[in-house]
């Protein structure tokens, strides 16, 4: 049975984690992922949750010491943001190495330099390829409902692989909203009790972690993290459906709206979504056929479900609110066009714009998501992307809103 709160993103993730009572977390504070962990180390104090806090000198730290937890057949955990996670690095790649179905929170924030606080996806794209499974939250029930399944995911036989969850720093993680939480023994029996089968406490059945791994079978170990990421993808789809009999909300690889008929759509990740949502929403009023794919599960990627869900769409624009240098795009859109080559579609069927935005914390608004889909339309026109690396709001570029003089009706005057 649901009960309907009111949470910001940080203390929806923290009343998972209650619910969940891991054995261990070990914790340092980042601005903005700071409350997440102040919230669970009330919990702790009240008596509310009787895991273990490690309160460590770093963030890095906060990684070793999860590490060791886990492999000592702990359930683990710890949360960082933005530099933390860039200082954890050396060691997230060896959680995943070793197999560990350690859950991590990442309140997503920009890396430094410059110095900012506010939220885009550079701290966790630069960890894309480090063997973590990586969701996406567009809002605090998100948070919530992800964290609840995040466990399961890592610990199963077939996966026994670290989850990150990741929601947009201050956007999600310090608005207040209205979510539905479940009582704690419905997340408690979800989640279950973690029994690791190798584990360094068990003298019955001793291990090895961490040995020098040379030419040797270096690279058989690293082929076998291949295999829990990619068994993932169905195991994420079997726990998602038993998390929808138990909360009433089902979810998938990503979710498509308003996109039965759309001509044009937005592939997007994150908080963004819901502004793309009210945007659709308006377009379609005025009859534009306009449609959105926000991406819930980036790694694995579903190269072969989006593609599926692209196939009568002519012009398609990805947003990345992180920076690929050197490249076309940002990450997403580096994977969105790898798909559809992989899958043999040519990109004179489907036209593929990429939209940098939001870096630092830079807003976007329904007047710059409704330039975007006029500027699609012009590309279908044309027969032709007419620019391919396209800034949405940066100073010194030009920008969709004002191309396309779009009011606040989101009405084009042009």
């Amino acid at each position: 049975m649901s009960k309907v709160v009111a949470l910001t993103g940080n203390e929806a993730a923290a009343e998972a984690l209650r619910q969940i009572n891991p054995d261990v977390i070990a914790a340092y504070p980042i601005t903005p992922q700071t409350e997440l962990m102040h919230k669970y180390a009330e919990f702790v104090a009240n008596g509310q949750a009787t895991t273990e806090m490690v309160l460590v000198e770093s963030e890095h730290s906060a990684m070793s010491a999860t590490i060791g937890a886990s492999a000592a057949g702990a359930r683990a955990m710890t949360a960082t943001s933005s530099q933390g996670l860039a200082l954890m690095w050396e060691v997230v790649n060896i959680a995943a190495s070793l197999r560990l179905p350690i859950v991590m929170p990442v309140v997503n924030r920009a890396i430094s330099g410059p110095i900012n606080i506010h939220c885009d996806h550079s701290d966790t794209m630069g960890c894309r390829d480090t063997g973590w499974i990586q969701l996406f939250s567009e809002d605090s029930q998100e948070v919530y409902d992800n964290c609840c399944m995040a466990h399961r995911i890592a610990e199963h036989p077939d996966v026994l692989t670290p989850v990150m969850v990741n929601f947009d720093g201050f956007i999600i993680s310090h608005t207040m909203e209205r979510l539905e939480i479940l009582e704690d023994n419905e997340v408690k029996n979800f989640v279950g009790s973690y029994k690791p089968n190798y584990y360094l406490l068990n003298t019955k059945k001793p291990v090895s972690i961490g040995p020098l791994d040379l030419q040797d079978y270096y690279f058989e170990h690293r082929r076998g993290q291949e295999d829990g990421i990619e068994k993932a993808r169905q195991v994420i789809l079997d726990i998602s459906k038993k998390y929808a009999v138990l909360s009433g909300r089902n979810y998938s690889y990503f979710e498509e709206f308003m996109m039965e008929d759309a001509e044009v759509a937005i592939i997007c990740i994150g908080s963004t979504a819901g502004t793309v949502k009210s945007t659709v929403k308006k377009l379609r009023a005025m009859g534009k056929k306009v449609g959105l794919i926000k991406i819930r599960m980036y790694r694995p990627f579903p190269n072969e479900e989006l593609v599926a869900a692209l196939s009568k769409v002519k012009a398609v624009a990805v947003f990345d609110r992180s920076y690929g240098y050197g490249n076309i795009g940002g990450p997403l859109f580096i994977e969105v066009r790898s798909a559809l080559f992989g899958a043999g579609v040519s990109p004179k069927d489907i036209l593929v714009n990429s939209y940098l935005y939001g870096l630092g914390g830079r807003d976007i608004t329904e007047r710059h998501i409704a330039g975007v889909y006029y500027d699609l339309f012009d590309n279908i026109k044309a027969g032709k992307v007419k620019t391919m690396k396209n800034y949405i709001g940066l100073r010194g570029e030009e920008s969709v809103e004002l191309i396309y003089n779009v009011d606040s009706t989101l009405v084009s005057k042009s």
